[in-house]
């Protein structure tokens, strides 16, 4: 039998191996708003974002040379950072409210 704890820890591993791996041959082709810019022409006129320069800006990690590792481990923080948040969240909301004693 499948307990929940074990289907989400394997959830997590294949999430990891997604993230981590498969990610990198994702499509190349520009996403939908890009796409849109280049069709009707004002794509000379984007400008970066503030966070243009931050450490996994570009779906990759500053510092890392090897393109296919930096998208990988920028895949492991995301799904990672997003476990624990989603982690600390769902037992926020699991937690059960204190009786007054009355």
């Amino acid at each position: 039998m499948l307990t929940n704890r074990k289907f989400y820890i394997i959830g997590f591993v294949v999430s990891l191996f997604l993230a981590g791996v498969v990610s990198f041959y994702a499509s190349s082709s520009p996403d939908g708003l890009e796409k849109v810019a280049q069709d009707i022409g004002f794509i000379d006129t984007a400008k970066d974002h503030t966070n243009a320069d931050g450490a996994l800006a570009d779906y990759g990690v500053k510092g890392i040379d090897n393109e296919r590792a930096s998208v990988g481990v920028a895949g492991i923080i995301g799904v990672t950072g997003t476990a624990v948040v989603a982690g600390i969240g769902f037992k926020l909301l699991a937690r059960k409210p204190k009786k007054d004693g009355n």
